[in-house]
């Protein structure tokens, strides 16, 4: 999945245009929805990208089961709610994308998955500054546990924490990675990451790349040596 973290429509469907074909997913984060409005999920769409909406819902469950209801209209095949609401938002969660589906405002019934911990998110800022005891990991398994009570599809975490997410939530159970790296790239504001190569070896499902493919003189080329890192 490569982040699409542009300013602009047009700056993201240029980005865009360079990766099709490819059969990578486009994740529309909070930077190019602001800008370009929900219209942006139907241009790529049309241009072949399954599209995962990474808005990070994190409300009371009314209004959580109103935006998941909306999200589902617009088509997109994966979007994400905050762990940290709890178990009935989560639950909202799934019965806006339901009573989408009942009315026919949609078409098919996006994945649903859930933020445990950002990746940016270390030992001190989890029991410093949040407050939540424990290790990083447990605080993610926590998530992870009540997620699947709630009936969603998966969670995003690190790529380090997916083995024990698979053995507490069973191997169907997804896993959306960010905090991807490849070797002798700039972590950025990332902490909890590994490369590419790591992540597939460690059991994860889905990917997400940015800046790594983004930002690279030749993005097309960028994502065919993280591709092919994966393949082998």
């Amino acid at each position: 999945m490569v982040a699409l973290d542009k300013p602009d429509a047009r700056a993201a469907l240029l980005l865009a245009e360079q990766l099709q074909g490819s059969g990578c997913w486009a994740k529309v984060g909070l930077e190019l929805f602001y800008a370009a409005g929900p219209d942006i999920i139907g241009e790529l769409k049309a241009r072949g990208f399954r599209v995962f909406l990474d808005l990070k819902l994190h409300d009371i469950p009314n209004t959580v089961k109103g935006g998941s209801r909306s999200i589902a209209r617009l088509g997109v095949d994966m979007f994400n709610v905050h762990a940290g609401g709890g178990l009935a938002m989560m639950q909202a969660a799934v019965q806006g994308v339901e009573d989408a589906l009942d009315a026919g405002e949609a078409s098919a019934k996006p994945l649903i998955i859930a933020v445990t911990q950002l990746t940016s998110t270390n030992q001190a800022t989890l029991n410093d500054q949040l407050g939540i005891p424990g290790t990083v990991e447990e605080a993610v398994l926590r998530c992870a546990r009540l997620t699947k009570d709630a009936g969603l599809d998966g969670v995003v975490a690190s790529p380090l924490e997916v083995g024990a997410i698979k053995a507490a939530c069973g191997s169907t159970f997804l896993t959306v990675t960010p905090g991807i790296r490849p070797q002798g790239a700039d972590i950025g504001d990332q902490q909890r990451i590994t490369t590419p190569y790591d992540a597939v070896q460690g059991g994860t499902d889905y990917l997400v790349i940015g800046r790594p493919i983004t930002g690279a003189a030749d993005p097309a080329a960028a994502l065919q040596t993280i591709l092919k890192e994966m393949s082998s």
